[in-house]
């Protein structure tokens, strides 16, 4: 589901309805996980999976890690959640190249290995919020920040739409207090953020795809060698998008 289709429009719409409803903030806030994980579902529903072993996995580490005090111990914990972290984000990411370099080294030894082709997908997304949850429970090993108090304000904070797939990673004490405060947006700051996410959209959709993308593709597309001002309209081009 890409911010500049007609699909996310209108599921934005159904879910600032939903959130502008009169309903109790907790409604509220399942409203806005459900959507989260329908919004990350219309990739590829089966990587959800992975959201929510990273949600469980920093969730139950760093209540264990508040309360533990023998440093080995928090340590371990530590690494748990590393390991299953890094762990899935590597083999997602990495695990193609690995395996190549791998095939490569026994070649060199003189070991015909030919595995299966590695037509693993990336699940969108992966790398925001695995160091994101990670940088929660580094948090809370660091005597930074304590736990959540609720679940569902983490689990919100792992998923939440707007920054799931294209970042900025969040820091946990920036935006779980968000979710544990009942707030509601002026009409200002709702014309003030609708003005914001139209003028997003044109530069997406009229300067960067329209303008910017045919210039910047062909001057790279090419095979022949480039004048210095080709060349540099490209990469102004490439930049601008």
């Amino acid at each position: 589901m890409l911010f500049n289709s007609l699909t996310f429009i209108v599921f934005f719409a159904v879910v600032l309805a939903l959130h502008y409803a009169p309903l109790p903030w907790r409604t509220k806030k399942i409203n806005l996980l459900l959507a989260s994980y329908l919004f990350y579902a219309a990739w590829n529903p089966p990587f959800v999976i992975l959201l929510w072993i990273s949600t469980v996995l920093d969730w139950f580490v760093a209540k264990r890690l508040y309360v533990t005090e023998g440093t080995r111990r928090r340590r371990l914990l530590l690494l748990v959640s590393l390991l299953g972290n890094l762990g899935l984000l590597g083999y997602f990411k990495y695990g193609g190249f690995v395996l190549e370099n791998f095939t490569h080294l026994l070649a060199a030894f003189g070991v015909a290995y030919r595995p299966p082709s590695w037509d693993i997908i990336l699940p969108v997304g992966i790398s925001f919020y695995t160091f994101q949850t990670l940088a929660y429970s580094l948090d809370v090993y660091l005597r930074r920040a304590k736990p959540a108090d609720s679940f569902l304000d983490f689990a919100l904070f792992v998923t939440f739409f707007p920054q799931l797939v294209a970042g900025p990673i969040v820091r946990p004490g920036d935006l779980i207090p968000q979710f544990a405060t009942p707030r509601t947006a002026t009409r200002p700051q709702l014309v003030w953020g609708l003005m914001l996410m139209t003028l997003g959209l044109f530069e997406k959709i009229v300067v960067a795809d329209g303008l910017l993308a045919p210039v910047s593709d062909k001057v790279f597309a090419t095979k022949d060698l480039l004048h210095p001002l080709d060349a540099w309209l490209g990469t102004l081009a490439f930049s601008g998008q």
